[in-house]
């Protein structure tokens, strides 16, 4: 399955209303992505979400809090766009997101540049490890 990976705070806000990616890059694959949480802080986005909680309606938690180096969940890549009237559009480029699916644990993994695969067998282990232990 390809994946994507993200700095936090930003792969946690795929889950809290992000609905785009940017990038300087553009791509043309559409489909179901994982988002992968990478090892690296970012301490601009942190401070902007913290600015812009009101305006975005989310509420940031402590950074303690977040998870790094794990696949948190899964969305959709519909359009990339170099315009956006989203807030977080910043550009140059977008990756339009839609139906974003937090799963119920992280599953560890290391991350890539760009669109990576993960294979199969890491999300269907990890599935059977949850019901297993859920």
């Amino acid at each position: 399955m390809k994946a994507l990976s993200l700095k936090q705070p930003m792969a946690w806000a795929v889950f809290h209303g992000k609905d785009i990616e940017n990038r300087k890059w553009k791509t043309n694959y559409r489909g179901c992505v994982l988002i992968h949480a990478s090892n690296n802080w970012d301490c601009n986005h942190y401070k902007w979400l913290l600015d812009n909680e009101h305006k975005l309606g989310i509420l940031v938690p402590a950074r303690s809090l977040f998870v790094k180096e794990a696949i948190l969940g899964m969305v959709n890549i519909i359009d990339c766009v170099e315009h956006h009237a989203s807030p977080w559009f910043f550009g140059p480029y977008g990756f339009v997101l839609k139906d974003p699916g937090l799963f119920g644990m992280p599953i560890p993994y290391k991350g890539q540049r760009g669109i990576f695969e993960v294979p199969d067998n890491i999300i269907i282990d990890a599935l059977r490890m949850f019901r297993a232990h859920g």
